[in-house]
């Protein structure tokens, strides 16, 4: 099939971006990865199509007060060759591997794959689980939204229609720290049949934070704070618990590609396989070395 047919705009600023989207069937097009198909299949239907690809300041990459900045409009697979990212930011370079082939990355946009809010995305994941910020534009200027905050359903989000989202801000990793993600897909590069991100921090005597997200097991990515559930610094036995209560906790849904009790075994697998390396990779805070006692 071919697109409905659409008037194309190429703004050149983000405010005339943001007047061009005050039409409600006027659509941004960051990447396309995963517009561009829908409108070929005539999913998406929209009036006018705004190509942020020239629009100034929306695709750098900073470092600001503990905080890796990245605008919407850079390229994931840019993103993933960024120096220093996986000491910087380690949970979003463990998962860009996994978004898509490096074809796709090429193309697509962070803040296009956040904003999409597919419920089986990896960066809406990460976002979510390191509580990172999302800032947005619109025609009554510039707010904030928690990352956990954003997605609201599937392909749905508390953005306005008329509003963009312009940057992430990605907390940067601290001593103490310890992350993981997996996912599993039939093929690389398929979306997620079930996927987990996990971010730990161990203080001086016990784990103060314990942070579990997980994908592809509902309408939106889900995270669950998991550190008084793990004890003081997080047994075999514990991580074990925390996986099996977490399984049977979620609603996933069954499909042609996995039925729910799959889904739910996938979790108890990969929140046990991901908390036991993020625990371990969580040094304490003054240097000593971690135990597994409780």
């Amino acid at each position: 099939m071919k697109a409905a047919p659409f008037r194309y705009e190429r703004p050149r600023s983000l405010e005339e971006a943001l007047q061009l989207l005050r039409d409600p069937e006027a659509k941004a097009l960051a990447g396309g990865q995963s517009l561009v198909p829908m409108m070929a299949m005539r999913l998406a239907r929209p009036r006018t199509l705004v190509d942020l690809g020239h629009v100034e300041g929306l695709a750098g990459i900073q470092e600001q007060d503990g905080e890796l900045i990245t605008g919407a409009m850079v390229r994931q697979r840019s993103l993933e060759r960024r120096h220093g990212l996986a000491s910087k930011v380690p949970l979003v370079a463990a998962a860009l591997p996994h978004v898509g082939h490096r074809e796709i990355r090429n193309r697509g946009t962070v803040g296009g794959s956040i904003a999409h809010a597919d419920p089986a995305a990896e960066l809406g994941l990460v976002a979510a689980t390191l509580r990172a910020r999302i800032q947005a534009r619109g025609a009554d200027g510039s707010r904030e939204i928690a990352a956990e905050e954003l997605v609201t359903g599937p392909f749905s989000t508390t953005l306005a229609s008329e509003e963009l989202l312009t940057a992430v801000r990605w907390p940067t990793a601290r001593p103490g720290e310890g992350f993981a993600f997996a996912e599993v897909a039939r093929r690389h590069g398929d979306f997620a049949l079930c996927g987990a991100a996990i971010h730990v921090r161990r203080g001086e005597q016990r784990i103060e934070l314990a942070r579990v997200g997980l994908l592809g097991v509902g309408a939106a990515p889900v995270v669950y704070d998991v550190a008084h559930q793990l004890g003081e610094s997080g047994s075999e036995q514990r991580i074990a618990d925390v996986a099996h209560e977490l399984a049977e906790r979620i609603e996933p849904g069954s499909d042609m590609h996995a039925s729910a009790g799959y889904r739910r075994r996938l979790v108890r697998v990969l929140v046990t396989r991901c908390l036991t390396r993020a625990v371990a990779e969580a040094t304490p805070a003054d240097g000593s070395a971690g135990g597994a006692r409780d």
